[in-house]
């Protein structure tokens, strides 16, 4: 279990950079588009820091599918419930959503869809790349 949390850590600290910067990307189109839009030095400093852990959690995640001891139901659902974890707390400290019970359901039900979308879309990804390859080998 040691070596994964080092994956963890590793694949974290490898992508977490990239947040800030889609971040600062998508401050800039804001102000080129509204240009009546000012954020404060607080907003951009939480926004850097959560989108930085975001990014850290959702590549160390990854991990979680590579731990062969668990079977792929639990690999899922604990990889879907860190980042539900990491994204929902992140939203409301933010207040990206607001703290309402209606919200709330919005965002899980879209956050489940989309998480249902790209994981049903990696696993056919997969399982065609691994026929490809058994194919191979069959005729080899």
């Amino acid at each position: 279990m040691k070596k994964y949390v080092k994956e963890f850590f590793f694949r974290g600290m490898m992508v977490g950079g990239f947040g800030p910067i889609v971040l600062a990307i998508i401050y800039y189109i804001v102000s080129v588009v509204d240009t009546s839009t000012i954020f404060e030095g607080k907003e951009i400093l939480s926004g850097i820091i959560s989108v930085y852990l975001l990014a850290f959690v959702h590549a160390g995640a990854s991990v979680f599918n590579q731990i062969e001891e668990w079977g792929i139901n639990k690999s899922i659902a604990v990889h879907f419930a860190t980042l539900y974890v990491a994204y929902s707390v992140c939203y409301f400290i933010n207040t990206w959503i607001p703290f309402e019970a209606k919200t709330f359901a919005v965002f899980t039900g879209v956050f489940v869809a989309i998480y249902a979308v790209v994981w049903t879309i990696v696993y056919l990804c997969v399982r065609k790349s691994g026929k490809k390859i058994n194919d191979r080998l069959k005729n080899v």
